[in-house]
C-alpha cells in the first residue's frame, strides 16, 4: 500500500518546505526504506537552488520496509545505509571498476544531479499529486525513500546506531576513499589538509589510518582545529581570510617538512578561491587533491605545478558501496575510525532550518536528522 509520510521539499528557488509526501510501493528492482537517520552536508544547502522541486537528502540509513520482486540479497527488516552512487555494473565506467561513475546510474556523472536510471520509477514519489525527484536518486530527508536495491548496503553491525551510519553515505566516505582509494596515502608520509569540516575530519581519518606520520590541519575556525586534533591531526596552522591562496600557510607547511613541502594536500573547503592551494602545499612530485568538488572557473599559476606534481579530483573517493561501506564499518567496530564523535548535534526534521544555520556558520562537524 502507498504510504504518506514527511518530507524536506526543495521548492527550487531558495526556500523548502515540510510536507506531505505519498510514496508508492516498489517495483521489481526497488526497495522502500524507512528512514531513521540522514546525515547533513552543503550539497543539501546548495541543492535548494537546481531550479526544480525535490526531495531533500543524500546521506541516510534505516529498515526496509518492502521489496521489489526481483530482488534477491535485501530482505524486509534488514538495516541498511543508502547509497548515491549506484552502480549498473555494466557500463564502460563500471567494467574498469569505477562504480561511482557509472554512465547510465550516476545523478553527478550521467544525469547533472536530476533523473537517470539509478533513480526509482519517478511516479513512485508524489507531491501535491505529482511525480518528484528525490535529490541525488535517493532523498533521505524524508520518513520513508523508494530506491533501487542497488542504493542499499546492508550495514550488519549492532554496535552502530543510525546517526553514525548515515554520514557514512557522503561525507565519511568522500574524505576516506580520497585517501584511500584515491590518493593511496603511503606509510610515513606527510599530509596537509585544508579545511576541517566533515569532510576534512574524514579526511584527517582517513590519514591516520594509512599511518601517515605527519597530518598538518588547516583552517581559519580554531574550534574546528581544536576538533582536528582529537581526530588525529599532529600539527594545526590557523590560516588567516586575507591569506590569499593560503600561500603564507603554505610556507608554515614547508617549516613542519623541512623546507620541501607535504607528500600529499587535500582541499576540503569547497571554497573556489582555494582550488589550487594544495599545489603550494607539497612537495615536487607530491599528490594534491582537490576532494571538495569545485566545479567553478578558477586561474591556476602553473608556477604551482613545478615539479612532477599531480594534481587530482576525485569524485566521491573512488567509492565502491558494497565493499567500502562495511570496511568503514569495520574501523569503526575495531575503534580505528570515529563516527559517534563527527555528530556534533542532531535535530528532528522540523529543526531542518536550524541544522542549516549551524552547518553554515561552521558549528558542526556533522548534523544529523532523526527520524522517530
Amino acid at each position: 500500500m502507498p504510504v504518506k509520510c514527511k518530507a524536506a521539499i526543495a521548492t527550487g528557488n531558495g526556500n523548502f518546505t515540510i510536507e506531505n509526501i505519498v510514496v508508492n510501493e516498489p517495483r521489481a528492482d526497488e526497495v522502500l526504506v524507512a528512514v531513521k537517520a540522514a546525515g547533513l552536508c552543503h550539497t543539501d544547502y546548495d541543492s535548494l537552488n537546481w531550479g526544480k522541486p525535490l526531495i531533500l537528502g543524500h546521506e541516510g540509513a534505516g529498515v526496509v520496509k518492502a521489496i521489489g520482486k526481483d530482488v534477491k540479497d535485501i530482505q524486509v527488516g534488514d538495516v541498511v545505509i543508502l547509497n548515491w552512487a549506484t552502480p549498473c555494473y555494466n557500463c564502460f565506467q563500471c567494467s574498469l571498476g569505477n562504480q561511482h561513475l557509472c554512465e547510465n546510474n550516476s545523478p553527478v556523472v550521467a544525469g547533472s544531479n536530476g533523473y537517470t536510471e539509478g533513480h526509482a520509477h519517478l511516479e513512485g514519489s508524489l507531491w501535491k499529486g505529482n511525480p518528484i525527484e528525490r535529490s541525488f536518486n535517493i532523498g533521505t530527508l524524508s520518513e520513508y525513500t523508494l530506491v533501487k536495491a542497488s542504493a542499499v548496503v546492508k550495514n550488519k553491525s549492532a554496535g552502530i546506531s543510525f546517526a553514525s551510519a548515515s554520514i557514512i553515505s557522503c561525507g565519511i566516505m568522500t574524505g576516506y576513499g580520497s585517501v584511500v582509494n584515491s590518493a593511496k596515502v603511503k606509510s610515513n608520509s606527510s599530509v596537509v589538509v585544508l579545511g576541517t569540516g566533515g569532510v576534512g575530519l574524514s579526511v584527517i581519518q582517513g590519514a591516520k589510518l594509512s599511518k601517515a606520520s605527519m597530518i598538518i590541519a588547516i583552517d581559519i575556525n580554531e574550534h574546528r582545529l581544536a576538533m582536528a586534533e582529537k581526530f588525529g591531526a599532529t600539527n594545526v596552522i590557523l590560516a588567516s581570510k586575507e591569506d590569499k591562496g593560503l600561500l603564507k600557510a603554505a610556507e608554515a607547511v614547508k617549516l613542519l617538512t623541512e623546507g620541501r613541502g607535504a607528500d600529499y594536500a587535500f582541499e576540503c573547503t569547497a571554497v573556489p578561491e582555494l582550488g589550487a592551494a594544495p599545489l603550494a602545499m607539497v612537495r615536487n612530485a607530491g599528490t594534491a587533491v582537490q576532494v571538495s568538488g569545485i566545479e567553478q572557473e578558477i586561474t591556476i599559476d602553473m608556477n604551482l605545478f613545478e615539479w612532477d606534481k599531480t594534481y587530482i579530483n576525485p569524485l566521491y573517493g573512488g567509492c565502491k558501496p558494497q565493499e567500502d561501506f562495511p570496511k568503514i564499518i569495520e574501523h569503526y567496530e575495531a575503534g580505528e575510525l570515529k563516527l559517534d564523535e563527527m555528530i556534533t548535534q542532531t535535530y528532528n526534521l522540523h529543526q531542518l532550518q536550524d541544522a542549516f544555520d549551524d552547518m553554515l556558520a561552521g558549528k558542526n562537524a556533522k548534523g544529523v536528522i532523526l527520524f522517530d
